[in-house]
């Protein structure tokens, strides 16, 4: 029979809840994030179906699309951003991989339109890749416990 010392059982307790919290504030922070994203993301698609005019206008790009095109695929991805941000705050599991699926996806999107809003494009790439950062780096046994 092993005796466990009291100050040793409550630092392992201690650790534990510290990382559970850290695990949930980096959770949060990926939940906040992507439904920050997901409503710029939005409003920057309605603003290409809208009003084109707000964009650069690109010559001879590869990946070259009508801007309305650009328009819709930003606002589909912006739906699904906040939706998912918002499961998020479930910690679920499947939010999680959606969340870092749909944070990709924003960012190749956001990779792809570079000459119509470079510097937006730009800010957009960081903060996707905070989210994917934030998602990924918590286990499921330190969300749960």
């Amino acid at each position: 029979m092993s005796a466990t010392h009291p100050t040793q059982s409550a630092h392992t307790s201690r650790g534990h809840t510290a990382k559970q919290a850290w695990a949930g504030g980096l959770t949060t922070f990926g939940a906040v994030m992507l439904m920050i994203v997901g409503v710029l993301d939005l409003l920057r698609g309605i603003s290409a179906i809208l009003k084109d005019d707000v964009f650069l206008a690109t010559r001879n790009y590869v990946y070259e699309f009508d801007l309305t095109g650009w328009g819709w695929i930003h606002l589909a991805l912006g739906v699904a951003a906040v939706i998912i941000g918002m499961g998020l705050f479930q910690a679920s599991t499947w939010a999680r991989v959606a969340g870092v699926g749909i944070a990709g996806l924003v960012l190749i999107a956001n990779f792809l339109s570079l000459p119509y809003y470079p510097v937006w494009s730009v800010i957009m790439i960081a903060m996707s890749g905070f989210i994917i950062w934030a998602l990924c780096v918590v286990k499921r046994n330190e969300m749960t416990g």
